[in-house]
């Protein structure tokens, strides 16, 4: 198991860590609940220095992402950001990943901890010789400060203006003392905010000054806990959970990422896919009576005959009911349509939902 830089200061603030995406993760620092309110109406700060970076240079940049990722990263102007995936070679998913432009020539690839080693070895192989890949993974720690007083507290520590910062692009700057901090306008939680990178030698004295300039907001620390939560509130794809190198991206509704205007790797695999018709979709599910769906619990129709099973779910601490995402067969997938949730040998009404469960903002108020 790895450590992420501030290992030792996490568990002096008194987390409970737990082994996930092959490193040593702060869960909880007081609980879930607590924490997942904290961010939902307040601002918290997750270190999710976990998380790769793979920097791609070079006058062939733009030409080896557009064809590793499914999106089309042409529409990307400087300081932009944009979801994306890289396909395999059997119609499934390597990882999901975010893509930054510094120029038209450098870009930063952001991926899953679990899939750091995985995605670089995958990449590789297609990198040419006008190409430069550098692994800067090792070197970065991310701060995620989530919440809708999250701009009050970082807007004190640079003069980077956040307040017309548009929604999932970034600036680069001085944060804390500190200089080439990216602050981005993106999250995993729904409740707005920004990501902070910044090089793991700055790290503390970052770490600190944030938690200075948030004592009058009540911000806290937040685990992998309340992170899941959330982002679950918002029906975000986990890797690994939702998807993964077997699941169809089509099927996952990943197809607004999916851009068939230009050749990818795979996408001749995905196009066979389209045209043949989906079989399944990723569906949000709301139970209708109380209960806690769970990842591999069933879901059923009204006689109880298996439809697919839960690949995310919880009890949304915001909505006070049991969420969850599922793959099942489309044509069980119309939102409004009753399904049921096998828990512990109980049938539980549950109704298709298109998410988010709760509304999104994206907004970052000063």
């Amino acid at each position: 198991m790895k450590r992420i830089p501030l290992h030792d200061l996490h568990v002096a603030l008194g987390a409970k860590i737990v082994p996930f995406g092959g490193f040593e993760m702060p869960v909880r620092y007081s609980s879930d609940l607590e924490e997942h309110h904290t961010v939902r109406n307040g601002v918290g700060v997750f270190d999710v220095s976990h998380m790769g970076e793979f920097l791609v240079s070079g006058p062939g940049a733009l030409s080896f992402i557009q064809y590793i990722s499914a999106n089309d990263a042409s529409v990307l102007t400087d300081g932009k950001v944009q979801y994306s995936y890289l396909p395999n070679d059997r119609g499934g998913v390597v990882d999901d990943l975010l893509v930054y432009r510094f120029s038209k020539d450098e870009y930063l690839l952001v991926v899953n901890a679990s899939n750091i080693e995985k995605d670089w070895n995958w990449i590789s192989r297609f990198k040419t010789d006008d190409v430069t890949l550098t692994d800067l993974s090792g070197q970065t720690c991310l701060f995620a400060v989530q919440g809708p007083k999250a701009a009050a507290v970082v807007q004190q520590l640079t003069d980077i203006p956040l307040t017309p910062m548009e929604y999932y692009s970034f600036s680069k700057g001085t944060l804390a003392g500190v200089e080439d901090v990216i602050v981005s306008a993106t999250g995993y939680t729904g409740a707005g905010g920004y990501e902070i990178y910044v090089d793991k030698a700055h790290a503390e004295q970052v770490w600190k000054a944030l938690f200075e300039a948030g004592e009058a907001f009540g911000i806290k620390p937040i685990g992998l806990g309340a992170r899941d939560t959330l982002r679950l509130e918002m029906g975000y794809c986990l890797y690994g959970n939702d998807i993964d190198d077997h699941t169809s991206p089509l099927e996952a509704g990943l197809g607004w990422v999916t851009k068939f205007t230009k050749p990818f790797q795979g996408s001749e695999i995905l196009l066979s896919q389209k045209a043949a018709g989906l079989k399944n979709k990723l569906v949000g599910l709301e139970l209708l009576e109380r209960g806690i769906p769970r990842p591999h619990y069933e879901v059923t129709d009204s006689d109880g005959n298996k439809l697919g099973e839960v690949t995310s779910g919880t009890q949304s601490p915001t909505l006070q009911k049991g969420v969850a995402l599922a793959y099942v067969p489309v044509e069980h997938s119309r939102p409004g349509t009753e399904l049921f949730i096998k828990v512990r040998e109980r049938l539980f009404r549950a109704r298709v939902a298109r998410p988010p469960f709760v509304k999104a903002s994206t907004q970052n108020p000063a």
